[in-house]
């Protein structure tokens, strides 16, 4: 996943135009967890998802193996970053981010399709609380705006497919294949997912931002292939209705999965 934000330009486009969640997402999710003491927000990036954990628990570690997107994250005193490589030892993972049993919370915001699952549920299994530390995931699917913006969205969508990694499909399928091992929490009768939906005002340049701010993007213009050329702009400026800096409403669909550690 490193690649993916080799560059600060890069990584300044995703933190401008990604959107961030609503607050009935953090209500929910706080609303499981039995004590609200510590977070570890995993791929953590811009610091979208940490700052307001921040305002729910007493502190927030956010780690992230870009330190270009960390270097865009909103600093705040409860919030402590950390760049990690790409593989974490529990030993370094117990030294630089939390100690065994001390995390009431795990999250981890349109990342989880990144990570080696196995032993990633293992360093979870390991910092969170026993047994009611709290693991929450979720992930955002193609933007909602409206008939002709969508139309236009899903033509490109549908032919950048060559250039998604595989691991892409979770997304598209809300993260319900992806393995999640874990307890329903509270009384919940299952580990989700639970939808939400977070709305975002963009015009057409900021839209245009965060089309560039896919992982497919930066690996069609490595291979030579330019996703939004002058005809492809003009396409979704028409679809936008002419005016590039009239502001829209998009709505992004949140999927969360959700489970506690048990014992």
């Amino acid at each position: 996943m490193t690649d993916l934000f080799t560059n600060s330009k890069q990584a300044e486009k995703y933190a401008e135009a990604r959107p961030s969640y609503p607050a009935e997402l953090f209500d929910f999710i706080a609303s499981k967890t039995p004590r609200h003491d510590l977070v570890w927000d995993v791929g953590t990036g811009s610091g979208q998802a940490a700052v307001v954990l921040a305002e729910k628990y007493k502190y927030v570690v956010g780690t992230d193996v870009s330190q270009q997107q960390l270097d865009h994250a909103r600093k705040l005193p409860n919030i402590r970053y950390v760049h990690t490589p790409d593989s974490l030892s529990l030993s370094d993972l117990h030294a630089d981010v939390a100690p065994p049993d001390s995390v009431d919370l795990v999250t981890v915001a349109q990342t989880l399709h990144w990570i080696d699952l196995p032993p990633f549920y293992e360093q979870v299994r390991s910092v969170l609380r026993k047994p009611d530390g709290v693991i929450a995931v979720w992930c955002y699917v193609e933007p909602v705006v409206d008939p002709a913006v969508d139309a236009a969205f899903w033509r490109l969508y549908n032919w950048s497919q060559p250039y998604w990694a595989p691991q892409r499909k979770h997304v598209d399928e809300r993260y319900q294949s992806l393995e999640f091992p874990f307890e329903p929490v509270d009384t919940e009768a299952h580990t989700g997912p639970f939808e939400f939906v977070q709305e975002k005002e963009m015009d057409l340049n900021v839209f245009l931002t965060y089309i560039r701010s896919w992982s497919a993007y930066q690996t069609a213009k490595e291979k030579g292939v330019e996703m939004l050329p002058d005809e492809r702009v003009a396409e979704f400026r028409e679809a936008w209705g002419g005016c590039d800096e009239e502001a829209k409403v998009v709505r992004f669909h949140i999927f969360l999965r959700m489970g506690k550690v048990g014992a």
